[in-house]
């Protein structure tokens, strides 16, 4: 059984790399480990688009072969001196669920997982490799009303008790792309994992209460709702940063290249200039927050709990008014994300990498994980 959420191997001391995928760019980060601390070594990030004959910033369905020749050339041209890599899987290629069980010992259990998760997986279970893991259970005694609670003892009845176990699949033909590329990147790789448990990873610093992660990317919006850190709920927005600029392509009448390049320098002009821009951002992120906010109400409405906290994360969240718009939208405590704040670096850096860690949380994410295999 292929493990994806937690996986430890035993390897010589050296410099290790994560390397996210995207749709629009491929990032990586190269760490190392210094006196029990990571200490970012250096990092960098390419555009997909002129891969496949497009304008930088576009969303691209590239082949095998030429996201292996991207992978080699953002390595060579961000100095990355190692290849020793944890390599991400896009959200959208896995399928996680959580689901219940009745309480059985751990052997039985193992029998009943794959037989329940047929019920979630809409491909024949030979297809996909499965991994799952047991959620550790903490009752709240303030919720006297639970179901199953004895009301004299104020305790879970033993016939009550339910197994939560967090199932993740990915398809086979998936995983034998990412190999592909892989061994055509010359990349010594010890995991694949999910970008989702990558960035939660790189952003969480031991939340205890419901915290969710709005990750802005370029072709879609992912959204994590994790609870003592593990992964309660899920969701992709089919819209991303991209849309904004499609959006602006079409309401100012320019190339997408243009619209781009408007979007990535909002604040630079003047409050005249710039007023219809953020006007059509508006109207495109409204709609992501709206369904964010559903998103939201689901969880509270499934776990009787609500938000304590949200993270923002991802290259769109970069782009002026975002922040100010999620505060508005959101009625909880909104932060960005600074998944860098977890490594060293060099002081110089401090504030350029508090903006350009949104763009690499998995990333460092994935380095951060394949460093632990160094003890």
């Amino acid at each position: 059984m292929s493990n994806f959420i937690q996986n430890f191997f035993k390897s010589p001391e050296e410099s290790v790399i994560g390397i996210d995928v995207g749709t629009s760019s491929i990032k990586v980060v190269q760490l190392r480990k210094k006196k029990g601390r990571a200490v970012l070594e250096t990092y960098g990030e390419l555009s997909l688009g002129p891969y496949a004959g497009l304008a930088l910033g576009q969303v691209t369905n590239l082949p095998a072969d030429k996201i292996a020749e991207a992978i080699k050339d953002v390595l060579r041209e961000s100095n990355v001196t190692s290849n020793s890599a944890g390599v991400s899987i896009p959200f959208k290629s896995s399928l996680v669920s959580l689901i219940e069980l009745p309480p059985v010992d751990p052997k039985q259990l193992q029998e009943m997982i794959p037989l329940e998760a047929r019920k979630y997986i809409p491909v024949p279970i030979s297809e996909v490799t499965m991994d799952w893991w047991v959620v550790p259970t903490e009752f709240d005694h303030d919720l006297d009303f639970a179901q199953g609670v004895d009301d004299e003892n104020n305790e879970i009845k033993p016939e009550s008790r339910k197994v939560q176990v967090l199932v993740v699949s990915i398809h086979n033909d998936v995983l034998s792309t990412y190999s592909t590329i892989v061994k055509a990147s010359a990349l010594n790789t010890s995991f694949f994992e999910i970008e989702m448990f990558s960035s939660t990873r790189a952003l969480l610093s031991g939340e205890t209460a419901p915290v969710m992660i709005f990750d802005l990317g370029a072709s879609s919006t992912k959204i994590y709702i994790l609870e003592r850190g593990v992964v309660k709920y899920s969701h992709i927005i089919n819209r991303g940063s991209q849309e904004i600029t499609v959006s602006i392509s079409k309401g100012l009448n320019v190339p997408f290249d243009r619209a781009e390049h408007i979007k990535r320098n909002l604040g630079s002009g003047s409050p005249a200039e710039e007023k219809d821009v953020f006007e059509i951002i508006s109207l495109t992120l409204d709609f992501i927050f709206s369904e964010a906010n559903t998103v939201t109400l689901n969880y509270q409405r499934k776990f009787n709990k609500a938000i304590s906290k949200v993270i923002l994360t991802g290259g769109g969240v970069a782009m002026k008014g975002v922040f100010e718009l999620a505060r508005a939208n959101f009625q909880t405590e909104v932060v960005m994300g600074d998944p860098f704040n977890k490594v060293e670096s060099p002081a110089f850096l401090e504030d350029v990498l508090k903006v350009t860690g949104l763009e690499f949380s998995t990333a460092l994410g994935l380095a951060l994980r394949k460093l632990q295999e160094l003890n």
